[in-house]
């Protein structure tokens, strides 16, 4: 009896140990595929800003042009899946269930992209936007009053002191607003109406020639 005990205990540990090892393996693969994908999400989340603003400052410079950061958006919510994917072949069919929900994720992600895409489409530009202010102003304003009042009145878009500048002093340079400097400040206001008076004014030497 005891010569069979001592192999079935020794089979046993050999199992437990191995068995352990695994699960500690497990955990760092885990940890280490959920520091990636918060670092991805950082790298995404930065991205995603410098995109709002640059698309900003192409609506202030009156380029139309669509941009193609929809497939890119896509292949940056699609980042973790190869991972996942590799890590299933090691981790068994747990890991492989994993794998096989990411396509679906990443085409629900990429549904939502576009989604958000045609709501911003629908939106009124920043030009737009500002002109609509211009003509609701009494008084002169900075640009960045002006910031402060596009952002009370469009909570959901993001509007910066800088950005609102370039294109008010793109609107100056279409002659679409105006602009007045009190010492080192600057103000805007809508283009003030055209007179029809200066015509009729300047016919009127000419018919006394005659």
């Amino acid at each position: 009896m005891p010569e069979t005990t001592t192999p079935a205990t020794e089979l046993t540990s050999q199992y437990a140990a191995q068995v352990t090892s695994d699960l500690e393996r497990n955990v760092k693969e885990q940890e280490s595929i959920t520091a990636d994908i918060a670092s991805l999400q950082q790298q995404l989340a930065a991205l995603q800003h410098d995109q709002t603003m640059l698309v900003n400052m192409r609506q202030a410079l009156g380029i139309t042009e669509t941009p193609t950061e929809p497939a890119a958006k896509s292949e940056s919510a699609a980042v973790p899946f190869p991972r996942q994917k590799a890590s299933a072949a090691r981790g068994g069919k747990q890991r492989a269930r994993k794998s096989a929900a990411a396509p679906e994720k990443a085409a629900a992600t990429k549904s939502a992209v576009k989604a958000a895409d045609t709501k911003k489409a629908a939106q009124p530009t920043l030009v737009e936007l500002i002109r609509r202010h211009l003509l609701e102003l009494t008084e002169p304003r900075s640009a960045a009053e002006i910031s402060a009042a596009l952002d009370q009145a469009h909570p959901e878009r993001q509007f910066t002191t800088k950005v609102v500048r370039v294109t008010l002093e793109g609107l100056v340079a279409k002659s679409q607003a105006e602009r007045t400097k009190q010492g080192r400040s600057v103000f805007y206001t809508a283009p003030a109406p055209k007179s029809a008076a200066a015509p009729e004014a300047e016919a009127q030497p000419a018919e006394a020639d005659r």
